[in-house]
């Protein structure tokens, strides 16, 4: 057992102090505090701790607003006033650029933080087990599989926790429920629902004849998965849903299995800083890539002369085609395939500007052919820091320059750390 100050926050949401030379890592703590902690992980030059009592507190330490935070993992730093979170977000964020990505001075603009830091998340994956005592709806422990069960969390949208509760209502009674192991939730701009119930079983038409019919009367849309990905039956309200980015409002549908950000609110200040970044694009050609179901293609078109949008899962291509006939825009073109290689394959006469939005793996395979083609602007919209970090390394090694970057703080309550960047071709050398 070991006593220790914690000075900072970094990546991953844990506190850190000093002890006998090692860097210490706590969770569940704030710059500012005393702790008393066991280690669990002893390495050469740092240690991992677990947190067994806070001897003194941080000065802006508040109480933590969910019952469950601290068992559920879904929160870090709901004991850290909203300010505080966001400050340490944009200083763990300029470290890691400038000792992983070897940039001296971040060009760091003002962050974008969150309209609302609570009832934010428009989409959930509820996990299921079952217990002795029935089944078990909520969120993962920290650093397991445990499941804690909840009645309601304050950083989902409202009505998100109605769903919950008519779950937890339904579900317990209803047949073969013990073989549901997920339950994803999404809620549309209009505020209508969608549960997708990932199902482990071979067959689930009685319990799709049970829900259906409540389903129905709640109209939220109800769909079953099992198997794999494809196999998808949908039960109730076929309808999509849709958000809206962009002004004036664009309409963008998805189905069953598409991905949209979590954040609505935030995603739309995200878009227009997009634009904003983007600059002046009448007769220029963009390129898209990991464009999902055109958050960013449908309201770049507006603006530039033509846009290319690239994305690997071919249901969310189908979307954003249709999304772009629904808006009237006949200068984009969509294509359903890697991200790697696309660039060289859909080049011609070249792009302008190439518009990146990878998954947390970053766009390791991708850039080193953007250094090759070339283009003049790239605008990375990224949602891991460290694999940004490692990507705009390569960037700027081929002859490309930071002009902005801001954080754009899509996750309060987390440590999660979303953000977008500008870089420009250097002149020729």
């Amino acid at each position: 057992m070991i006593e220790l100050t914690i000075d900072r926050l970094t990546n991953g949401g844990r506190g850190c102090g000093r002890y006998d030379g090692k860097t210490v890592f706590v969770p569940l703590t704030a710059p500012g505090d005393t702790v008393r902690c066991r280690i669990v992980t002893a390495k050469k030059r740092y240690a991992e701790a677990e947190l067994v009592e806070v001897l003194s507190t941080a000065a802006d330490r508040i109480a933590p607003v969910c019952a469950y935070f601290g068992d559920c993992g879904g929160c870090q730093w709901q004991f850290l006033p909203y300010a505080a979170q966001l400050d340490a977000k944009v200083q763990i964020f300029t470290e890691l650029l400038t000792r992983q990505a070897g940039i001296a001075d971040v060009s760091l603009c003002a962050p974008l933080s969150a309209p609302d830091p609570w009832h934010y998340r428009g989409r959930a994956q509820f996990k299921c087990h079952a217990t002795a005592a029935g089944l078990a709806i909520g969120f993962y422990r920290r650093n397991s599989h445990h499941v804690v069960a909840i009645d309601t969390c304050p950083i989902l949208a409202d009505r998100l926790n109605q769903a919950l509760a008519l779950l937890r209502q339904h579900l317990p009674s209803a047949p073969a429920a013990r073989q549901i192991s997920q339950i994803d939730v999404q809620v549309g701009a209009d505020g209508r629902l969608r549960v997708t119930l990932i199902f482990q079983g071979e067959a689930p038409d009685r319990l799709l004849s049970f829900l259906t019919p409540l389903f129905a009367a709640e109209k939220i849309a109800l769909a079953i998965q099992y198997g794999h990905k494809t196999a998808l039956k949908v039960a109730a309200d076929e309808d999509d849903l849709f958000i809206t980015v962009a002004e004036p409002p664009l309409e963008l549908r998805y189905r069953t299995g598409g991905f949209v950000q979590v954040n609505q609110a935030q995603n739309r200040q995200l878009v227009v800083q997009m634009l904003r970044d983007a600059g002046d694009l009448r007769g220029r050609r963009v390129l898209d890539l990991y464009c999902g179901i055109g958050n960013f293609s449908l309201p770049l078109a507006r603006r530039a002369g033509q846009v290319v949008g690239v994305e690997e899962y071919g249901p969310a291509i189908a979307d954003a085609q249709r999304n772009a006939a629904q808006a009237r825009l006949n200068n984009c073109s969509f294509h359903a395939r890697d991200a790697v290689g696309a660039a060289i394959a859909l080049w011609g006469d070249g792009f302008d500007l190439v518009l990146l939005d990878p998954p947390r793996s970053g766009a390791a395979e991708v850039v080193p052919e953007l250094v090759r083609l070339r283009p003049s602007r790239i605008i990375y919209v990224s949602c891991d820091p460290a694999t940004l970090a490692r990507d705009l390394k390569v960037l700027i090694k081929g002859g490309y320059r930071l002009v902005a970057t801001r954080v754009v703080d899509m996750f309060p309550q987390t440590f999660h750390i979303e953000s977008i960047s500008v870089l420009e071709r250097v002149a020729d050398r």
